[in-house]
């Protein structure tokens, strides 16, 4: 693993977020501080290197991009906008030295619908404020197509996806709490800026 953490933060930093966020989509980008903890834990304690990854709703990409540079083998993209995937495109052309030339696919899908296997899903799903149970329904698929989960969620609802996790059958085995800065990016915003207060979950099926 060639990169640190602190150099995984500021590469991401400089990625390019969305031109027009949708507030039904829970359009917010994801922090860089942020992603880069969450993606350094998961290379410590479960590897990137060769692995699959899949990052559902993956938005502009910051966490599938952060998992190429950490050494990740194949990054599926999936995301349902064509808007978030334009800037995709154009954040991993801006690192196109950096990344392999092969090594990553771009799925325009729901998440339902998306169907593959993974060694690891890492994703920063709706946290279902504007659609109930979004951010439910992006932890079934991930339970679906792979035996780890890394994702990012509201801290209030940490106990009933521990426990909606335990009826799929996965354990919610390790937790990192963070304050995630949210900017004034849609119309009902009134603060520059609040902090949201969320937490890293890693989930891991039942062996």
């Amino acid at each position: 693993m060639g990169m640190s953490r602190s150099s995984i933060a500021i590469a991401l930093s400089k990625l390019k977020v969305f031109e027009n966020p949708q507030t039904r989509e829970e359009q917010y980008p994801t922090d860089s501080e942020v992603a880069a903890d969450m993606l350094w834990n998961a290379a410590m304690i479960d590897g990137m290197e060769g692995k699959c990854i899949a990052d559902l709703g993956c938005g502009t990409g910051i966490l599938g991009i952060g998992a190429l540079l950490l050494g990740a083998a194949e990054v599926v993209f999936v995301d349902r906008s064509p808007e978030a995937l334009k800037v995709l495109r154009t954040n991993l052309s801006g690192l196109r030295k950096n990344l392999p030339k092969e090594g990553h696919t771009i799925v325009q899908s729901d998440v339902e619908r998306y169907e593959g296997a993974a060694d690891l899903v890492i994703m920063n799903p709706p946290f279902g404020t504007r659609e109930k149970h979004a951010d439910r329904r992006f932890l079934e698929k991930a339970f679906d197509i792979s035996p780890v989960v890394y994702s990012i969620h509201k801290k209030t609802t940490i106990a009933y996806l521990e426990r909606y996790a335990r009826a799929r059958g996965f354990l919610l085995t390790h937790r990192w709490d963070h304050e995630l800065p949210i900017k004034a990016t849609m119309p009902f915003h009134l603060k520059k800026r609040k902090r949201i207060q969320v937490s890293v979950l890693r989930f891991t099926a039942e062996r």
